[in-house]
């Protein structure tokens, strides 16, 4: 992946386009474990949306960086 993300001459750092990515999955995400159920037994559900949403952003960057290889 390239450092540096081209939009219309504004350059912005290539991990924006992984954390807007993951913004966009993030609400599918929180959805379908909350059908399942799984909110009922967390302890704190904002800390585990925030470790679910870093999850995320990693997850695209290595599924980005096996694309590439």
């Amino acid at each position: 992946m390239t450092g540096q993300l081209d939009l219309y001459g504004v350059f912005l750092p290539g991990v924006s386009a992984l954390a807007l990515g993951a913004y966009g999955l993030f609400p599918m995400m929180t959805s379908l474990l909350a059908r399942i159920g799984l909110y009922r037994i967390l302890w704190h559900p904002s800390l585990f949306n925030f470790a679910l949403y870093i999850t995320l952003v990693g997850g695209l960057s290595a599924i980005l960086n096996w694309l590439q290889t």
